[in-house]
């Protein structure tokens, strides 16, 4: 009979996991990291992944672990944005403030709502969006910032409405909060991609404390894969940073219609 694979054990909820399951969702982690530096969105990969992977393990257990890869290939990727653009240190602070309140409410609501009402909606906002980035071939490609006064009340209303999303359900986030930036306070999508980095860090965080503190925290996992989700971060945000706005937007097209195609999928055959 053939050896079994190896087993590492999580005591806390007594979770196991082989080898080659550690390396699939690594696998996943790495691709995250990539397409969340460039765009935002990488939860379109990483969260299914999980889910698919371990439908033995609880839920709330798999997206607060998911949250610690890609808190750090956030990490990576804002710093690496930062020492090359130009940051409204003020504006995002305010932001990232705001969807941390929100995403921690929205990190518990996920435990007592059902999500499936919200995904027919989403599923049409993301339409919305992609047709209009579609047809606005200008859009973020042009850099005009709104002034500080403005854009900060903009930008505290989205951040609580994408915080809450981020904290509720998660894929997608980094793609709404590149379009606020693009459309609310006029930047272009490499300014765009470099502040969403920073608000997405505090969504993060939010979710973090939340399920950690609730023992929903897989490290074993989480640890291995932080590592390759920062690695695809480093990778992504290189090539975000050397091909510029028109790759960028390209590349948000791609996610936005993945994102699309997951939420539809849940919809009409789940």
């Amino acid at each position: 009979m053939a050896a079994e694979a190896p087993k590492f054990v999580y005591r806390q909820i007594k979770f196991a996991f082989t080898l080659s399951e550690l390396i699939v969702v690594c696998i996943a982690a790495f691709a995250a990291g990539f397409i969340d530096a460039v765009v935002g969105g990488g939860g379109l990969v990483q969260t299914p992944v999980m889910l698919i992977t371990f439908p033995q393990a609880p839920v709330a257990s798999l997206l607060g672990t998911v949250k610690i890869p890609s808190f750090c290939g956030t990490a990576v990727s804002a710093y690496a944005y930062s020492r090359r653009i130009d940051i409204r240190w003020r504006l995002v602070l305010w932001v990232a403030l705001a969807a941390f309140m929100a995403a921690m409410a929205g990190s518990y609501m996920v435990s007592v709502l059902n999500n499936a009402v919200l995904k027919p909606i989403i599923l049409v906002v993301l339409l919305v969006v992609a047709v209009f980035t579609y047809t606005r071939k200008n859009l973020g490609q042009q850099h005009a910032e709104i002034p500080f006064s403005a854009a900060l009340w903009r930008g505290i209303i989205a951040g609580l409405l994408i915080g809450f999303y981020d904290g509720f359900i998660g894929p997608g986030t980094g793609s709404f909060l590149v379009l606020v930036f693009i459309t609310i306070i006029g930047h272009d999508f490499m300014h765009a991609s470099a502040h969403a980095k920073l608000v997405n860090l505090s969504t993060n965080l939010a979710s973090i404390i939340y399920f950690g503190s609730t023992g929903h925290i897989l490290f074993h996992l989480a640890l291995p894969m932080a590592v390759c989700n920062m690695a695809g971060g480093w990778l992504g945000t290189r090539l975000a940073l050397l091909k510029g706005n028109r790759f960028i937007r390209y590349f948000f097209l791609a996610v936005v219609a993945g994102t699309m195609i997951r939420f539809a999928y849940d919809i009409f055959f789940r």
